[in-house]
């Protein structure tokens, strides 16, 4: 059975999913079969007879997960266990449901959203920018260091103050029993980083790791599984270095690049046969890519035709651009091509609004990947909320924001006053008004808000044993207690959120009736684990940006907006390397035509600005420009070297030095910086 597993793979392949023992890096490049590789090799060692059970997957998205859980557990029928696949968060969500209590928290916690955290973080501070503040306190989380750390290393006073929110943040956090994305990875490091026993067990429990897209770890991901490792040394990962763009979000493409350093006696192999693209466009990704010194180095090798020439687009400005692209998709339609084969990418999300204006006009139904989410309109969440609360009594962040939704006359200065009290007390707002008297609570908001807030609470209390008794029937009861789809009657938009209220109530049944031995609470933290990808539909052309075409592919791709500042993007904070990473991704996402656009001017941030066209077109051989950029080294990180007197060495660090290269070598511990040409490679 394991060789008819293997079969279907070409050599390389057969090499990665045969390897057992030992730590293995999958260098995939883009389109060579990484999923399928990595999904064979998980059950081709359920085939020699490992437990499936010790066997974890670690992800990125839900999408990723569902897609190698169904290749995999297809090859796999015959076992009557399935190993735990799954996203790096959705691992964190199932150690904490049985491990929080570890750190004196209840096992009944909610996962709240990025929106969520906003919220929160702006009720404890509105000076600072709250985007400002959430994507610090997410830095500081991913670095693994507590409020007090933070607060320690802040030198400027704007620092100073965003530690001071996060432990304000961090205490809210703990005593509503809430946690965020972030905390779903952290959490789980510190149990396991306090707890020796635990951590061994549970590096015993999973004695073989892989990871999907590793060159996308964070600095936390990569600790949590040096932690997963205790006990042995099985861990195989499949990524690029090449299409390492996340930079932006706390992604080092170290991780990678060191593998084989960190973990001991590692096993390299390259996949770079490439099965999207054709031969054409293959041909100028390697160019592009080649520009960029700091990479292990590989060649994507072609399978398919040479295919046609890739087309570049000058145009005068953004309209003349969309006209272009608009009467070639006019044209590929008309051809039978499906609109679901047809993509735009773009590196800057405002270069949108011309698109969308103009495929309005032309009538061309597309999508915008990236936009607002359905779980993150106003009415979903508000539903959300209600539910939340329903799992939760101690949710005062949910209970503010339901607790006059729909309007039943609570104003701000009363949850304000509810707030106040809960914060003395030491009492979720719930019990507040659940155990105060009528005449207590009289005294805190009012007669009649005492009224209106104590049949609200027993209306939460009798829909609280509905569900127990049938989550169907509660979902019933909640219109008919509060009316919520009714309040949207006469909006302007009241049909369109209506519509959403109905298929948000159709997946929730549906959920239920597919998974009956769950719960609310369980349905909460699934869909508080969706991501953008896994709402793509296909009856339209999809217009997204580079970052969100991750993992995509389509056989007519257009990419616009490739000019000096917009493509790449260029000044203060910005990586040459990680843009040019970001070409090839864009690049390598086309499989059979490619056209890549630039204009002389953009209307952008309310003015017409002149541009030259991306040093990116001349760098893949597209056109001749004066922009140049000294192509890889001859030597990269990693490469043994000898020198006539310090002997054998080791390449750490390569940078340039005009016409050669100044190198860092590791003589046998000791370092020293070597001019390229008094030494040569072994």
């Amino acid at each position: 059975m394991s060789e008819s597993i293997l079969s279907s793979l070409n050599e390389s392949q057969k090499v990665a999913a045969s390897h057992i023992d030992g730590s293995l890096l999958i260098l995939a490049g883009a389109g060579s079969g990484k999923t399928k590789t990595i999904t064979t090799r998980l059950a081709y060692l359920i085939s020699i007879g490992i437990d499936p059970s010790s066997i974890l997957t670690l992800t990125f998205t839900n999408k990723a997960a569902k897609e190698m859980q169904h290749r995999a557990f297809s090859m796999i029928k015959s076992s009557s266990t399935m190993p735990l696949l799954c996203t790096f968060h959705k691992f964190g969500l199932l150690f904490l449901k049985f491990h929080i209590t570890q750190l004196n928290r209840k096992n009944n916690f909610i996962i709240i959203d990025t929106d969520d955290k906003k919220r929160i973080l702006k009720s404890i501070d509105k000076e600072i920018t709250t985007a400002v503040v959430a994507s610090e306190i997410s830095k500081y989380k991913n670095s693994i260091l507590s409020p007090a750390e933070a607060k320690s290393a802040a030198q400027l006073k704007l620092y100073v103050q965003i530690a001071d929110i996060y432990e304000k943040y961090e205490n809210y956090l703990h005593e509503n029993n809430l946690v965020d994305f972030d905390d779903l990875l952290l959490l789980p490091y510190k149990i396991l980083e306090q707890n020796k026993t635990l951590c061994e067990q549970t590096s015993q429990q999973y004695r073989y790791i892989m990871v999907d897209e590793y060159q996308d770890t964070n600095e936390l991901q990569y600790r949590l599984l040096k932690k997963l490792c205790t006990s042995h040394n099985n861990i195989c990962v499949v990524g690029d270095d090449d299409q390492s763009i996340y930079g932006w979000r706390g992604a080092t493409i170290k991780n990678i690049l060191n593998f084989a350093e960190i973990f001991d006696n590692t096993t390299v192999i390259k996949l770079e046969h490439n099965y999207r693209s054709t031969d054409t466009i293959l041909e100028h990704a390697n160019q592009l890519i080649e520009h960029n010194r700091d990479r292990m180095g590989k060649k994507l090798i072609g399978t398919k035709t040479k295919g046609n020439s890739i087309k570049v687009y000058e145009s005068q400005d953004e309209n003349e651009e969309t006209r272009k692209i608009c009467e070639d998709i006019h044209k590929l339609i008309q051809k039978g091509v499906s609109p679901k084969d047809i993509a735009i990418l773009f590196r800057v999300n405002a270069l949108s609004r011309s698109l969308e204006e103009g495929f309005n006009k032309a009538r061309i139904h597309y999508q915008l990947v990236g936009g607002m989410k359905f779980y993150e309109r106003s009415e979903i969440k508000d539903l959300i909320a209600y539910f939340r609360v329903l799992t939760n009594k101690n949710d005062n962040f949910s209970i503010k924001r339901i607790i006059n939704k729909p309007k039943r006359g609570i104003g701000k200065t009363t949850i304000d006053k509810l707030d106040e009290k809960s914060t003395q007390s030491e009492i979720s707002i719930f019990n507040i008004i659940n155990s105060s008297t009528p005449d207590e609570l009289s005294a805190i908001v009012g007669k009649k808000n005492a009224r209106t807030l104590k049949v609200f609470v027993a209306s939460i209390m009798d829909l609280e044993d509905t569900i127990a008794e049938s989550k169907m029937r509660f979902l019933d009861s909640f219109e008919d207690t509060f009316d919520f789809r009714a309040s949207f009657d006469n909006l302007p938009d009241g049909y369109e959120r209506q519509a959403n209220i109905d298929e948000f109530f159709g997946y929730i049944r549906d959920y239920f009736i597919q998974n009956p031995h769950l719960e609310l609470e369980d349905f909460l933290n699934e869909i508080a684990l969706e991501s953008e990808q896994d709402s793509l539909t296909n009856e339209a052309v999809s217009m997204m940006s580079i970052h969100a075409s991750k993992g995509l592919e389509y056989k007519h791709l257009f990419i616009i907006g490739l000019e000096e500042g917009f493509f790449p993007i260029i000044g203060d904070g910005s990586d040459i390397e990680e843009e040019r990473r970001l070409g090839y991704v864009a690049i390598t996402r086309a499989m059979d035509e490619l056209t890549l656009s630039f204009v002389h001017s953009r209307f952008y941030k309310g003015k017409r600005t002149q541009l030259l066209k991306s040093r990116f077109l001349s760098e893949s051989g597209l056109i001749k420009g004066c922009l140049t950029i000294q192509k890889q080294s001859g030597y990269k990180k990693g490469d043994l070297v000898n020198h006539k007197i310090f002997g054998m060495g080791r390449v750490q660090k390569s940078v340039n030095a005009g016409k050669e290269y100044k190198l860092t070598i590791n003589f046998g511990g000791t370092h020293r910086d070597i001019l390229s040409s008094f030494v040569e490679k072994i």
